[in-house]
């Protein structure tokens, strides 16, 4: 869904922070205007089932999740870099994307009346009002990933477009090994088709980890880009970095390309609602 804008009064994003900014402030009008009556405990599974915000913001796994998981990944990621560090001045448009996952078409009317009450009551932090001028691709048929494996493929490189963090035995790795990348890209398509798609993918997750491990990374070209960002519920500071730039990989790749494509809609680690771990993948057989 692209998000287009017309700005009222001159409105400020902070860089590296803009899809921050717009996800703490569309939960905040989401929650205002879709919580139904009764629903104030948003991780309640009564509320998950009757609450938009519950449902979209907070979703729980109420009790046991796929792999155990207590909370269940939100069904969007923003798409907004092209507003980091941006003061867009009153007549100007300007624009964002979000991927949504979940195919219930009253999450989209939810979405388009959070973004239009958003815009009217101000954006950024100096609260500048704009204008929803329109929506588009929110009444297309949903996109559809095929999974199956390609042509042979033997040479990939993969930009990290937005910072990005890969968690792996319970710490953030410094560099993206091909086993760990692929990783959590695959468990986080399979948990978004799980949970929102259409259901269980038939994965040989033994088999694939022991194929990616054969993977090589041939070239890695990344630097650390920081940014923080303060909870407004806890008031404490948490990191908006991670690693920014590309990496080249050769093996025997065909199976794993469809996944990596896959994760330019996704997105892949930590806090990759808002915008984090944006990545793009090149087949660079193409090249030769």
């Amino acid at each position: 869904m692209r998000f287009e804008f017309v700005a009222l009064e001159p409105i400020s994003f902070p860089r590296g922070k803009a899809a921050n900014l717009l996800r703490g402030a569309f939960g905040v009008t989401l929650r205002a205007i879709a919580c139904l009556p009764g629903c104030e405990d948003s991780r309640s599974c009564a509320s998950r089932n009757t609450c938009a915000y519950a449902r979209v913001f907070e979703p729980s796994a109420c009790g046991r999740g796929p792999s155990g998981l207590a909370d269940w990944p939100r069904p969007f990621v923003f798409r907004a870099s092209r507003l980091d560090g941006r003061t867009v001045n009153a007549g100007e448009c300007f624009q964002f994307d979000l991927n949504l996952f979940s195919l219930d078409e009253t999450v989209r009317r939810d979405l388009i009346r959070t973004f239009a009450a958003l815009a009217a009551e101000g954006l950024g932090p100096g609260r500048g009002k704009a204008e929803l001028l329109r929506v588009t691709g929110a009444g297309s048929e949903p996109l559809s990933l095929n999974l199956a494996p390609g042509a042979p493929l033997r040479r990939i490189r993969v930009e990290f477009v937005t910072p990005t963090e890969l968690k792996h035995a319970h710490r953030v790795a410094e560099r993206p090994e091909f086993p760990i990348l692929f990783g959590r890209i695959r468990d986080r398509i399979a948990t978004l088709s799980r949970l929102y798609g259409a259901g269980e993918l038939d994965i040989d997750f033994q088999g694939t980890n022991a194929r990616a491990s054969a993977v090589r990374m041939t070239r890695c070209h990344v630097r650390r880009e920081e940014a923080q960002r303060r909870s407004t519920k806890t008031g404490r500071t948490h990191s908006l970095g991670g690693f920014v730039g590309e990496a080249e990989y050769e093996g025997d790749l065909a199976e794993f390309l469809p996944y990596l494509q896959g994760a330019s809609w996704t997105g892949v680690g930590r806090q990759c609602v808002w915008g984090k771990g944006e990545i793009k993948t090149v087949a660079m057989d193409d090249e030769d």
